[in-house]
């Protein structure tokens, strides 16, 4: 892939909050941003222009992928389809193969393992019997998640016992599935790795992540030395999967902390929550560096601009703080422009870093 000059324009599928800081980045190494979603959002906020359009629409996309250099997506939950129709009029990237894994809950489970990783026990379920046969292999607790477009909590039963078995089946409707058996862990940490064209990789100091009721809360760095002492081995295995993926951009990979190692979570192959503490806490952001590896430039440094970064999520009525935010001295404030506050939406963040 050739490099694609600053004044280009970058398409972009998708028009959330990653959509948006990813053409603040991109604008400010010169390029354009193009956005291609079937509604508006924070993205076409920042953004030089905007496709409305369904991800299903050959002709739509075709028309936009022309009006580009090259294209990315800020989120999964897309139909390959949707990369094979722009793809046959530029380069998308990452490509359709990083796209299919990491929508998917069994393929993303079953590369892990073939790169020599480590995910909890777990059994896909394509049927009632089929969940019933995974619950007496695995047994309780477990947690039950629908294979595709599960995020923030949201497609997931939890089964305390085999009594929760009817309710938890009946909360996926009958979708294809992954069972996953309980793990015992002490902290949960990502690997933010960023590969470019050449193959070069890099990866950020590994976040601590802290979750509350299934959304990220806080990530923070530096790691405790539980997280620090297995980082090593998880972001081995990002590379390796990076590699077989033949990934471009930012890949991350979720992990649990335990006494037995690094425990595979799940993977993203784009820019992540995560890694939002990048912005300021990082010398070039988890963004700006999607942006150098998709158009082949060379990758920025990953260390920290301070001795310790802190991202905060504001979630739902969190946002309503943000004049206190502002006056904090410390704090780096940045709010999505979303103007429907509701419970469980990321409606911006905040970081500290202290130096």
């Amino acid at each position: 892939m050739t490099i694609i000059p600053p004044g280009s324009t970058i398409g972009i599928l998708g028009s959330g909050q990653l959509g948006r800081m990813l053409a603040v980045a991109a604008a400010q190494l010169g390029y354009r941003c193009h956005i291609y979603a079937p509604e508006t959002g924070p993205a076409c906020d920042v953004a030089a222009a905007f496709t409305q359009g369904a991800y299903d629409d050959a002709a739509e996309l075709a028309a936009f992928a022309r009006r580009c250099q090259v294209v990315t997506y800020e989120f999964e939950n897309i139909e390959p389809a949707a990369i094979d129709a722009a793809a046959a009029h530029v380069p998308v990237v990452p490509g359709r193969a990083s796209l299919e894994t990491a929508a998917h809950r069994a393929r993303e489970k079953q590369l892990a393992e073939l790169c020599g990783g480590r995910p909890a026990p777990w059994h896909r379920v394509g049927s009632r019997d089929e969940f019933d046969a995974a619950l007496a292999a695995i047994g309780t607790p477990a947690i039950l998640k629908t294979a595709t477009e599960g995020y923030d909590g949201k497609g997931q039963a939890r089964i305390a016992s085999p009594d929760d078995a009817d309710a938890a089946w009946a909360a996926v409707e009958g979708r294809e599935c992954v069972l996953e058996g309980m793990v015992a862990f002490t902290h949960e940490f990502s690997i933010l790795l960023v590969r470019g064209t050449d193959g070069a990789s890099i990866a950020y100091p590994p976040p601590h992540n802290e979750h509350e009721s299934g959304i990220l809360a806080r990530s923070s760095v530096p790691a405790p030395d539980a997280i620090g002492a297995q980082a090593g081995a998880a972001a081995a295995l990002a590379t390796r999967l990076a590699e077989r993926l033949g990934h471009v951009g930012v890949l991350t990979c979720e992990f649990f902390a335990t006494a037995d190692g690094p425990v595979f979570n799940e993977m993203a192959p784009r820019v992540h929550n995560s890694g939002h503490w990048t912005i300021e806490g990082a010398v070039t952001s988890q963004f700006e560096n999607h942006i150098r590896a998709i158009c082949g430039l060379p990758l920025g440094s990953t260390a920290l601009t301070g001795a310790a970064v802190e991202m905060t999520n504001l979630i739902g009525a969190d946002a309503n703080g943000w004049p206190a935010l502002l006056a904090e001295r410390d704090a780096h404030l940045h709010l999505y422009g979303k103007h429907e506050v509701r419970p469980g939406r990321k409606m911006g963040h905040v970081t500290r870093v202290r130096r």
